[in-house]
């Protein structure tokens, strides 16, 4: 059982994270969400179309303008205590690496620390683990935050997802943050080339045996963008392809742009594996 907030996902029950950035450079909607009225407007639609958390992030994860601590919690710490006021079960996660900007959104609400970047600052579990919220314990390769992977080479590079996700899993636990509550994340894209995310998802079934819930952030990402020779504004159908794809090998969580078209695409392929009826069954029966 997943636990994140006031919500409770059993191990076949998909789950969608709905991408809200609060940064005026984001890569795919070029700031569309970066003031408060679209960003509601947004969660508002997520929750809508289905998505259970709500993911605010304050720094675009590539190289760009440097967001100092107190900007990424100015962009975000008043957004979080607004969307706990206006919808008090939904799960709020934040995506950052900061413990200082992690403590900030705790105390305003935030249900889930996303910390993408792989536990570059250690004391962020620490806050996890005093605020009694879920943690995302992802894979980046030992990179820098907001730096891109240049030359980076795996003897195999599952093995060192499984080592280091599993391993910042069982710290955050052995910190106190409930184990129900902490999540792994293969980290598409960070500290990764084309190949290593492709190799990633097919394997993917390997983090799923480890026992601990499986995040995936497939939306719309560079080596999606490189397998199919799309631009950014391209690649939903290649996202899609891929979403299917994890989630036949047993991912639980999927962080995304594209709430609706996502919840299709989860709801037939859990169909499929036998854990969901159809919606409607009238087929040779009437």
């Amino acid at each position: 059982m997943l636990r994140l907030g006031r919500r409770e996902f059993g191990p076949h029950e998909p789950v969608i994270m709905a991408i809200v950035n609060r940064t005026p450079d984001s890569f795919y909607d070029q700031g569309a969400t970066f003031g408060d009225e679209p960003a509601l407007a947004r969660v508002e639609q997520a929750v809508a179309e289905g998505a259970a958390i709500i993911d605010v992030g304050g720094v675009k994860a590539g190289p760009g303008q440097e967001v100092t601590a107190e900007e990424e919690a100015r962009r975000t710490v008043g957004f979080v205590a607004e969307v706990r006021r206006r919808y008090p079960d939904v799960v709020i996660s934040v995506d950052t690496w900061r413990a200082d900007v992690g403590e900030a959104v705790c105390e305003a609400g935030a249900d889930l620390l996303n910390d993408a970047w792989g536990g570059v600052d250690p004391r962020l579990a620490e806050v996890a683990a005093r605020y009694g919220v879920g943690l995302v314990c992802t894979h980046a390769g030992g990179a820098r935050p907001r730096t891109r992977p240049h030359r980076v080479v795996y003897d195999d590079v599952m093995a060192d997802i499984l080592r280091v996700t599993v391993g910042l899993a069982e710290r955050a636990v052995g910190l106190g943050v409930p184990r129900e509550s902490v999540l792994i994340d293969p980290g598409h894209d960070f500290g990764k080339n084309t190949r290593h995310s492709l190799e990633a998802t097919r394997r993917l079934d390997e983090m799923v045996a480890t026992g601990w819930p499986v995040l995936v952030s497939l939306s719309n990402k560079d080596f999606v963008g490189e397998t199919l020779d799309r631009p950014v504004k391209e690649r939903v159908l290649g996202t899609l392809a891929t979403t299917a794809v994890s989630a036949w090998l047993g991912a639980q969580v999927y962080r995304v742009h594209e709430v609706a078209e996502t919840r299709q695409v989860l709801d037939m392929v859990a169909s499929i594996a036998g854990h969901r009826p159809p919606a409607v069954a009238r087929r040779g029966l009437a």
